[in-house]
């Protein structure tokens, strides 16, 4: 049988958050994890709608009980965000929440007469996002260069462009990497478990720090660890944590961004709604936020927020190509919201282990064939290995396979595509003299000629002058 990636990811996440029992949705489909038993509304008369209604109709809707109704928790102090209880968070199993869906449909009328959304699912905004990594970090020899190069260039501290990664921290060995010299930031909540074996993500943030150093030398990169080891965070939790990353340093020129969702609405994230606004008044900060590794063409939120009126210029959404640049990758979310494509297939950047080699066991195993359709030797193929979650629940067909990590690692995903973009704005910015990351974007975007072809469309590529191709070749036909 064949790896079952979301499955396999849902009960990483949930080992993640073992207070908050999480189901997959929307209803019996799997495209995102939320909450059980919980709905989020906006504060005040919102959420007392919301409740009231919810109280008022339980009897037509499976898995509602009025005396379970009530808010579930403090509210939050910057997103305006309240969660309500609507059902018992333990009943039911993974595969949805009647309680949650109940809430929801009763909900309709009330927010057709409104004409705007009340309610919501609190969702998992995840690095892993729809729960399915592009890939898994594959060692790379010290001997290799980095992917993209380190572009030339001095760093001058009265220069350098501010950008913030929200992520998942630093490996403690950063800085034995040479264009991470002036990076700073918070360490890695938990790099490795108890027999000293990497965990699935805590490179990811240290990462994308080395592509955009790469990209763009004259840059002050601050990585916060926003998100837990999993690289997941409740969208209750994300708009206060996204406050809180730009509290602490002031509002960067460029926020680089490897983290969403999709949630089955046109109006975004609730959880980060008052975040978004505040950002829109930022005249002076870019987001840059990655298009999903879903393979999908529905909108991802944070980054689908490009294409609603208003945020044209404050979001910039990103989605990969493959190896060669010419085409998308597979995994790659795509659709008119994605406003940009970058190479985000086989990248080379800092990783760990730099001052000792450090052992990762795969979680996941490769695929024979592409899982999404494609017809090239796609990561979902190669490089060949077994992993420990794809085997946990049937027999053992054989060894999970561990690999050493010795400072470098290649990595694919939407989510290092992202930082390439955040990177070319501030090289923009520096090489231009130009102060305003907003009109960087446009400038650059203008500028450049680069085209590349998504399932049939032809969209604008940006590359960077030290990117280099990797070969792109046919799957070898099994045995």
């Amino acid at each position: 049988m064949a790896p079952q990636r979301f499955q396999e990811q849902f009960d990483q996440i949930q080992r993640s958050m073992p207070d908050v029992p999480l189901a997959m949705g929307p209803d019996d489909s799997a495209e995102f994890l939320y909450e059980k038993g919980v709905v989020l509304a906006r504060d005040g008369e919102e959420a007392q709608v919301v409740e009231d209604t919810v109280r008022e109709r339980f009897a037509e809707f499976t898995g509602l009980q009025a005396d379970s109704v009530r808010r579930a928790g403090p509210t939050a102090s910057r997103s305006g965000i309240t969660r309500i209880q609507v059902g018992d968070p333990g009943h039911g199993d993974r595969r949805g929440d009647r309680a949650v869906a109940g809430a929801l449909r009763a909900l309709r009328e009330v927010e057709g007469r409104a004409g705007h959304r009340l309610v919501s699912r609190n969702h998992v905004v995840s690095i892993a996002v729809n729960a399915c990594p592009g890939d898994e970090p594959v060692p790379a020899p010290l001997t290799l260069p980095p992917n993209p190069a380190v572009e030339e260039g001095l760093y001058d501290q009265d220069t350098a462009v501010g950008v913030l990664v929200i992520d998942t921290g630093l490996m403690h060995d950063y800085r034995a990497y040479a264009a991470l010299a002036h990076t700073q930031g918070d360490g890695q909540l938990t790099e490795t478990d108890k027999k000293g074996i990497l965990q699935q993500y805590v490179g990811h943030g240290t990462f994308i720090a080395g592509l955009v150093a790469a990209v763009a030398p004259n840059t002050d990169i601050t990585v916060r660890n926003t998100l837990n080891d999993a690289g997941a965070i409740l969208e209750s939790d994300f708009g206060d944590k996204l406050f809180e990353a730009v509290d602490r340093n002031g509002w960067p020129a460029v926020i680089s961004l490897s983290a969403g969702t999709s949630n089955g609405n046109s109006e975004g994230l609730l959880g980060v709604e008052a975040f978004m606004r505040e950002l829109r008044d930022q005249p002076h900060t870019l987001l840059v936020a990655a298009a999903g590794n879903n393979a999908s063409a529905t909108p991802f939120w944070p980054a689908a927020y490009a294409s609603v009126p208003g945020y044209e210029n404050v979001v910039l959404s990103v989605g990969a190509l493959r190896g060669d640049g010419e085409f998308g990758a597979c995994f790659s979310n795509h659709g008119p919201w994605v406003k940009v494509y970058a190479p985000g297939e086989r990248l080379t950047s800092s990783f760990t282990g730099f001052d000792a080699p450090v052992p990762y066991v795969y979680q996941h195993s490769s695929y024979d064939t592409c899982r999404h359709g494609f017809s090239y030797a796609c990561t979902c193929q190669y490089p060949k290995h077994i992993g420990e979650l794809s085997e946990g629940s049937k027999p053992k067909s054989g060894r999970p396979e561990q690999v050493m990590f010795e400072g470098f690692a290649q990595w694919s995903g939407t989510s290092f595509a992202t930082p390439v973009v955040a990177g070319m704005v501030a090289a923009h910015m520096v090489a231009h003299k130009e102060a305003d990351p907003r009109a960087a974007r446009r400038q650059l975007l203008l500028a450049n000629s680069g085209h590349a072809e998504v399932r049939g469309a032809v969209v604008p590529a940006l590359r960077p002058p030290t990117w280099s191709p990797v070969p792109v070749v046919q799957p070898t036909p099994p045995a």
